[in-house]
């Protein structure tokens, strides 16, 4: 029998080798152990100095998705995460929508990593010009995604243990800091959570959304459900503790950085406040953050092409893109080779933009929440008519109608404490009622409050991606995506 392309793709699957401590590993390198280190000066400007109240409350919204998108991945199993749940649960012309944001959101990952790898590359060796270090990143960061997924997780693990060590000296500085200079009482601990003098729950509440980033990438580990070992318990597992255990490390290193540095002292430069704060705690930490902050981006940048190459490859599967190129798997190494120097190619194009001042890291991480939130909503809606809808439990409509009363609660002209407190009364019972539909109303807030820079490039993303769909099934009359899943055992 002639061996055509389709069935070549069906023979070669993807090796099932990842543990769940593998699991947790990629999931912590993707979204940093260091995350929050980043953007800290960001997040205190916006947020008049409640970098922890912010993160805590993101971490809040982004456990009912983790949990939604863990049990998803309990039903389907498959690289193509999101994009497949949606498909499959509700229609798969929205499921292709789902994954075609979800590639922006993928591809920019690497592309603002090997950006900010190469910046801050340039000013520890400036011998070697920026554009030169972007295509050395580039070129790493392909060349080992290319090796295998095994190879992958043990460079995580490698990177996991130099980053956890950074954070546990910083935490030890930072404690000898405090204890050796003087505070105002109690107060003085309890300011970074809420200080009533420069309180502003808009500021707080929009800093919030910000903040979000700081936890983008969990999603990730969905993508490698085929090649996970029990994904129906791992990929759950995995997803829930790594969005909980970055939580909790991120609240503990911005509240210490602002014991060190309160909100009342400016930043000499909001961008790299962090490394200015490690500085005061212990002069040496400047630089050492500096480079863990390096690290750090490499292995997220390296992880999220690994995923972005993954759900290119289940959409190329399943025909939402070409199935010969998108949808092959490399017989030796088992990855998808063509999907991982695809995704290389174009982070690296981008990153070369800078050069010539086309892009910035800026603007590549105000788009990423664009996609990573019509994805988030999708996956919980998913949830939501998988075990709420056809179970048959329970009806469906009172959630539903609840719901609705939280956004219009919410998007009312001048609401005021009383009817945001109606809001928030209503949205615990839909949390405990329902929580897929919490984590759906609240990545709706927070895409709703996106800069217009992100709707505009994101909705010529999706516009193009649109487009694509219309012209191959010839106006939407024909068959959009054509799902096959693996079973558990291929």
């Amino acid at each position: 029998m002639e061996n055509t392309p389709a069935s070549s793709s069906a023979a070669t699957r993807l090796r099932r080798t990842l543990t769940l401590w593998d699991l947790i590993l990629y999931g912590i390198i993707v979204i940093q152990p260091v995350a929050p280190m980043s953007v800290f000066g960001v997040l205190s400007d916006s947020g008049h100095g409640h970098v922890v109240t912010t993160l805590l409350i993101a971490m809040v919204a982004m456990l009912f998705t983790a949990f939604s998108y863990g049990r998803m991945a309990r039903a389907y199993p498959s690289a193509g995460s999101a994009f497949t749940y949606v498909g499959q649960e509700i229609n798969p012309a929205l499921g292709y929508v789902t994954g075609w944001s979800m590639v922006m959101d993928y591809i920019l990952n690497p592309m603002i990593c090997i950006i900010w790898c190469s910046q801050q590359a340039f000013v520890f060796a400036p011998a070697i010009p920026y554009w030169g270090w972007a295509l050395i990143f580039g070129a790493v960061f392909t060349f080992l995604n290319l090796q295998g997924i095994k190879t992958s997780a043990r460079v995580n693990t490698l990177l996991a243990a130099g980053m956890g060590a950074v954070v546990a000296v910083f935490f030890m500085v930072a404690v000898r800091y405090v204890g050796s200079h003087p505070h105002d009482g109690t107060s003085f601990f309890t300011r970074p959570f809420y200080d009533p003098q420069l309180w502003n729950s808009k500021a707080v509440l929009a800093a919030t959304s910000i903040a979000v980033l700081s936890y983008i990438g969990f999603d990730g580990i969905s993508t490698l459900s085929e090649e996970a070992e029990n994904p129906r318990r791992n990929i759950l597992l995995a997803t829930v503790l790594t969005c909980f255990v970055i939580g909790i490390l991120s609240a503990l290193e911005v509240y210490a950085a602002q014991l060190i540095w309160p909100a009342t002292q400016p930043f000499p430069n909001s961008d790299t406040a962090f490394t200015f704060v490690a500085g005061r705690a212990w002069k040496p930490m400047f630089a050492i953050v500096g480079f863990t902050l390096l690290v750090a981006n490499f292995g997220s940048g390296m992880g999220a092409q690994i995923g972005a190459a993954r759900l290119l490859y289940g959409m190329g599967r399943s025909k939402a893109l070409p199935q010969a190129f998108f949808g092959k798997v490399d017989p030796k190494r088992h990855v998808p080779r063509n999907n991982v120097l695809f995704v290389g190619a174009i982070a690296l194009l981008g990153a070369l933009l800078v050069s010539f001042g086309l892009f910035s890291y800026g603007l590549g991480a105000e788009m990423l929440n664009f996609g990573a939130l019509i994805a988030f909503m999708g996956v919980n809606l998913a949830a939501f008519v998988r075990y709420y809808v056809r179970d048959g439990k329970q009806s469906a409509v009172p959630p539903l109608l609840l719901t609705v009363l939280v956004i219009a609660l919410v998007l009312w002209p001048g609401s005021n404490w009383t009817v945001l407190a109606a809001a928030g009364t209503a949205l615990a019972i839909l949390a405990i009622w329902t929580p897929p539909l919490a984590g759906f109303t609240i990545c709706f807030f927070l895409w709703k409050n996106l800069s217009w820079k992100a709707w505009l490039v994101g909705g010529i993303w999706m516009a193009v991606g649109i487009a694509f769909g219309a012209w191959k099934t010839r106006g939407f009359r024909g068959d959009l995506v054509n799902f096959d899943l693996p079973s558990e055992e291929e």
